[in-house]
């Protein structure tokens, strides 16, 4: 590994930076959008029946907000619920704006990885060819000096696109995942608010 950094010649530092920092991204990323850590599988089912037997506790409250982001979104709603259906909406509204914030965090950073990793892979290949094109002299080539130019264009081209790609798959799935969290969030949310105005059993 040494070996191909040392033959790929400064410029690939900028990408070796970004692929840790684009790891970290994709590590933290997996661990935070679990289904079972954003919107738990049968909240909504405990939520209510804790809401039939007993109303609307503190404990209840502060057990939903600790809980996950969906039972943040439940506990805004729970707060106003002898108010309006549409008072109560608006509060669970603005608690899942806060949430999809939360979930969207690091996603733009980690597009812009995989957006700039290919110019930077650029950026290596046109020193690279300033450097075999510097060889070049009157009194002929240098071959090592043409070898090594040559070896920092393809390696910076390579390991910019190395990258990139999967930046961007996980870019991409984040955003899909994230989309579909919301979703069911917004749904589950709004079964939460007629059920508790009578509108669905």
């Amino acid at each position: 590994m040494f070996t191909i950094v040392e033959a790929a010649g400064w410029p690939i530092w900028f990408l070796l930076v970004a692929s840790v920092i684009a790891l970290g991204l994709i590590l933290e990323r997996l661990w935070f959008l679990r289904n079972q850590s954003i919107a738990p599988a049968g909240l909504l089912d405990e939520t209510v029946k804790e809401l039939r037997q007993s109303g609307v506790t503190p404990q209840m409250l502060k057990k939903l907000n600790e809980g996950s982001p969906l039972g943040r979104v439940f506990a805004a709603g729970l707060k106003n619920v002898k108010s309006s259906p549409n008072i109560m909406k608006e509060a669970i509204e603005e608690a899942g704006r806060t949430t999809n914030h939360e979930m969207e965090r690091f996603l733009t950073t980690l597009g812009t990885i995989a957006s700039i990793s290919p110019l930077l892979g650029l950026f290596g290949t046109v020193i690279g060819m300033i450097e075999i094109f510097g060889a070049q002299n009157a009194g002929g080539s240098n071959p090592a000096e043409l070898a090594h130019g040559i070896s920092v264009a393809l390696y910076n081209t390579a390991f910019g696109l190395i990258v990139a790609v999967p930046s961007m798959i996980f870019y991409r799935h984040f955003r899909a995942k994230v989309d579909s969290l919301i979703f069911e969030m917004e749904q589950q949310a709004i079964k939460l608010v007629e059920i508790v105005h009578g509108e669905r059993k």
